[in-house]
């Protein structure tokens, strides 16, 4: 049984490794070949780019941000679902996940349905925005700026619709992430995102892809609204207030500072929706006969500041945070390059 038990770890290990080499590949060739595109192109007028174009070009960003900060995203759900107190703090948590399962099996487990995360979610929340955010430039005359509550609303109809297209991708991640942390005999053992949405399907029903939808759906409007929002307006007022600190309004200073105030904000607003989503989704289906840990979202918000006391909805903050910063301002500034090497305006 130790022999199976070593086998079936390894191949799952391999696996892994296979969907991240492919992620951390596609994204070095899309730098490569766009970069070289954008050396070689004649000056022109920036093109405003179609929804689909949007789509996939933040897509693509997501996943090279996805690449380097997935370990923190698993820290993080691992860390939220820790109801025993297994683990002190991020650095004891990720120890002990490495410990235990090994960096890549560990610390990249889930990475291909964070991968797909980023073509269903990713690319809406990114691209819709992105695409709203063109048309309203173009109703506007020229040099006017566009009001902050417009960029809120925009994040968070993006973040809305992303979240609700992303949902299965969501749960699968949140399921594979937490996946190692369980006893031996729950543990669910998915061969990759697949795998996992279909044996959810058929052994807990269609239905519980789509678990913890409320307050994922709260949790990314306000993501959305924050992170994307606040860092199109916190973009320009700096530019703005401070020229002789940021000359370039497209430079690299600029929008690393801009992506991280936002982040911050967006991590502070969303994370007692996060803990809650987490959970929820992570919850194992009750025996027959028995009632389910969270009957919803209310009751699992309830039960955890009860049992936990209210710090528990700002568990994994600083994850959540380390995580969100570097995986926001490489998605974005990835996006951002792609767009105006491909000749698109951008965000």
């Amino acid at each position: 049984w130790t022999c199976v038990q070593d086998r079936s770890s390894s191949k799952r290990m391999a696996a892994r490794t296979k969907v991240l080499a492919l992620g951390m590949a596609l994204c070095t060739v899309m730098q490569v070949v766009f970069g070289a595109a954008a050396a070689t192109a004649a000056p022109q007028q920036p093109q405003t780019a179609s929804l689909p174009m949007r789509m996939v070009l933040g897509a693509l960003g997501g996943m090279g941000g996805s690449s380097v900060c997935h370990p923190l995203d698993v820290i993080r759900v691992q860390m939220q679902v820790d109801t025993a107190g297994m683990y002190k703090n991020p650095l004891d948590a990720a120890t002990k996940i490495v410990k235990r399962d090994g960096f890549i099996t560990g610390l990249y487990s889930g990475i291909s349905a964070a991968y797909l995360r980023q073509w269903t979610y990713g690319s809406c929340r990114v691209g819709i925005y992105a695409f709203l955010l063109d048309k309203v430039k173009a109703s506007q005359e020229p040099g006017t700026q566009i009001p902050f509550w417009k960029k809120l609303l925009m994040g968070s109809t993006s973040g809305a619709i992303g979240s609700m297209a992303g949902l299965p991708s969501e749960v699968a991640l949140v399921r594979m992430s937490a996946d190692s942390k369980l006893a031996p005999e729950l543990k669910r053992g998915y061969k990759n995102v697949g795998d996992c949405i279909v044996r959810i399907s058929k052994e807990e029903g269609v239905k519980n892809l789509w678990s913890g939808g409320a307050p994922t759906v709260i949790r990314a409007t306000l993501l959305s609204s924050a992170v994307l929002g606040c860092y199109s307006e916190t973009k320009e007022q700096l530019h703005a207030r401070f020229p002789a600190v940021f000359p370039n309004k497209d430079g690299i200073p600029l929008m690393f500072t801009s992506t991280m105030f936002a982040s911050l904000v967006a991590t502070a607003v969303s994370n007692p929706f996060d803990v809650v989503k987490s959970r929820v989704q992570n919850m194992a289906r009750p025996a027959m006969g028995e009632a389910a840990i969270y009957t919803g979202m209310r009751d699992c918000f309830i039960k955890s500041v009860k049992a936990e006391g209210p710090w528990v909805l700002y568990r994994g903050f600083v994850p959540s945070f380390v995580k969100l910063a570097p995986y926001t301002t490489l998605s974005l500034i990835l996006t951002d390059k792609l767009s105006k090497a491909l000749g698109f305006r951008g965000m």
